[in-house]
């Protein structure tokens, strides 16, 4: 007698798929805040999206293809960083720079800097100065070129490698916190061409004395470039209220 083989149910795998797409389809929409958060603050911080703009939830959602729920946690974590002022019963807004928040800031960042320079001149390997270097070369690179947006993210890149040569994970946390805060002004600052200029070769400064295991040195010129950085800001603010919506 021939025994026919028992068809396998089919039911099981097919739950098993449908649980697996879900659990992706919970993860996207999951994602959908941080996309949002991620594209608006880089609009905030290179000036397409100007200070005290009124944000209109219903355009937001068609610009960013997002339902109100992400976009509304993304505005929550742009206020945390002060990018984005949340107003009772009125839209939201893009904050203003205010001169005196500016000045703490650039002040807390060049402390805190120049301890950082000061370790890392200690601290860093000779591969992490050769990044360094390889750094440096692109970022002049994009200054001749004129190409701010080039130029604005190596810098950062630059600020951030040299934190993290302290092999200091406090320190390196603060720094993430307060740099959060000052993104906006820094790049508001290189609407000064000369400023350009005067950077790239308080750079080369900072570097040679990290190179040259010079600590004090390297945290003297590096506090004194952020220093330089917040006054610039702060001149353009004060000469040029209208530019930011600025309030002091």
């Amino acid at each position: 007698m021939t025994v026919e083989p028992v068809p396998r149910k089919r039911g099981r795998p097919r739950k098993e798929a449908s649980a697996k797409a879900a659990g992706q389809f919970r993860l996207s929409r999951a994602n959908l805040h941080e996309r949002a958060f991620d594209r608006l603050r880089t609009m905030i911080v290179r000036g397409k999206l100007a200070p005290e703009t009124p944000l209109i939830e219903t355009d937001l959602c068609d610009m960013l293809g997002v339902s109100r729920t992400p976009l509304r946690e993304a505005l929550k974590l742009l206020a945390a960083q002060g990018l984005v002022e949340l107003r009772q019963n009125r839209s939201a807004r893009i904050a203003p720079m205010r001169i005196d928040t500016i000045h703490d800031l650039f002040e807390a960042m060049s402390g805190l800097e120049r301890l950082t320079a000061e370790l890392a001149a200690e601290r860093m390997t000779e591969a992490d100065l050769a990044e360094l270097r390889r750094l440096q070369d692109e970022m002049e690179r994009h200054e001749a070129a004129g190409d701010m947006d080039g130029y604005f993210t190596i810098n950062q890149q630059i600020h951030s490698a040299i934190v993290a040569g302290a092999g200091n994970i406090t320190l390196r946390e603060t720094h993430e916190w307060l740099l959060a805060r000052a993104e906006r002004a820094r790049f508001f600052a290189l609407s000064s061409l000369r400023r350009w200029e005067e950077s790239i070769g308080e750079h080369r400064a900072i570097l040679a004395a990290l190179e040259a295991r010079q600590a004090e040195t390297a945290g003297r010129l590096i506090a004194e470039h952020v220093q330089h950085t917040g006054r610039e800001v702060v001149q353009i603010l004060a000469n040029h209220p209208t530019l930011a919506g600025v309030a002091a």
